[in-house]
């Protein structure tokens, strides 16, 4: 069968100490070889989203890939033009060694993509859902249009750990965005933190990968150990531990391998503003009489170590 052809839409950090997973999304991306990568479109979130671009240009030369168009997205979340961040300095400072983007605006390029090839094109959105519902309010042409919309964002089955981001982190960051994609009608396939959190790499892993002959391997090893060791900083009420899980590769992986996860259809919608629920997500598992009219399936279950093996054999590789 022919490679499933995606757009990669993204709020990569890796690389400037921060998250690693995006990182590793766009090379499972990369190394997949039942996966086409046509495009990567960036997006505010982890970071700004021209810090996300400058070094998703500079991944994209260290992974070897010259021709994938790179293209700048949204730079605040839909509603809060106030919140625009500026490019950390030492972020800045790589800009000129970077490879500058594509011409054009994300949610545009996207829109075009999926109506030039109708029925072909999954969108994999592993940052918040700004330049997506963008896309969707642009042309919602596309709903129909379009293969597939997977998602890494939510929670279904429990809570998160803070009062002050009571909502998954990119669902948190614009759930007004989140809400347009609910209610969209698009088809879409969201992989939450009840599956995510069990994918993890271990420090083990990240010596392993330093070692690897592979610049990618060596560099992403690097990364990922200096992450692994920041928890402790970013969450000192927690036990120390040694590892990080895998959230954006997993939503990239069942692209290719959808049985690593086991889904239910529902019903789900999110609550926006800014009061303390802010991105929580409320999921009726259609259960009771006269259930609602599901609008997305959702990843119940993991295949943690099936994953495991899919992705560090990719990786490995590079």
């Amino acid at each position: 069968m022919a490679p499933t052809r995606i757009i990669l839409d993204t709020d990569l950090s890796m690389g400037a100490g921060a998250d690693v997973d995006d990182g590793f999304a766009l090379a499972l991306a990369h190394a997949d070889p039942d996966i086409q990568l046509d495009m990567v479109t960036t997006v505010n979130g982890n970071t700004d989203v021209e810090s996300a671009t400058i070094l998703t240009g500079i991944l994209l030369d260290r992974l070897d890939i010259p021709d994938t168009p790179l293209i700048r997205g949204s730079a605040t979340p839909i509603i809060h033009p106030d919140q625009n961040r500026t490019p950390a300095p030492h972020v800045a400072a790589m800009r000129e060694k970077a490879r500058q983007p594509t011409p054009g605006y994300a949610p545009v390029a996207i829109v075009e993509h999926i109506l030039a090839n109708p029925g072909e094109i999954t969108l994999v959105a592993i940052g918040p859902l700004t330049n997506v519902a963008i896309s969707l309010l642009l042309d919602s042409r596309i709903k129909s249009a379009i293969k597939e919309l997977v998602i890494m964002g939510g929670i279904f089955f429990g809570t998160m750990y803070s009062q002050a981001k009571p909502g998954e982190f990119n669902v948190f960051s614009d759930p007004e965005a989140a809400r347009v994609v609910l209610r969209s009608g698009i088809p879409q396939r969201w992989i939450g933190l009840d599956c995510t959190l069990q994918v993890r790499l271990t420090m083990k892993d990240a010596e392993d990968l330093k070692k690897s002959p592979s610049s990618f391997a060596a560099f992403a090893g690097e990364s990922s150990a200096i992450y692994i060791d920041y928890q402790a900083v970013r969450f000192p009420g927690r036990p120390k531990t040694d590892s990080v899980p895998m959230h954006d590769p997993l939503a990239v992986a069942v692209v290719s391998k959808p049985e690593l996860c086991e889904y239910r259809d529902m019903a789900v919608s999110v609550i926006t503003g800014d009061g303390e629920a802010r991105g929580v997500m409320i999921a009726d598992r259609l259960e009771c009489p006269s259930p609602p009219v599901p609008n997305c399936r959702v990843a119940v279950s993991v295949n943690a170590e099936a994953f495991r093996s899919h992705f560090l054999s990719f990786i490995q590789q590079l």
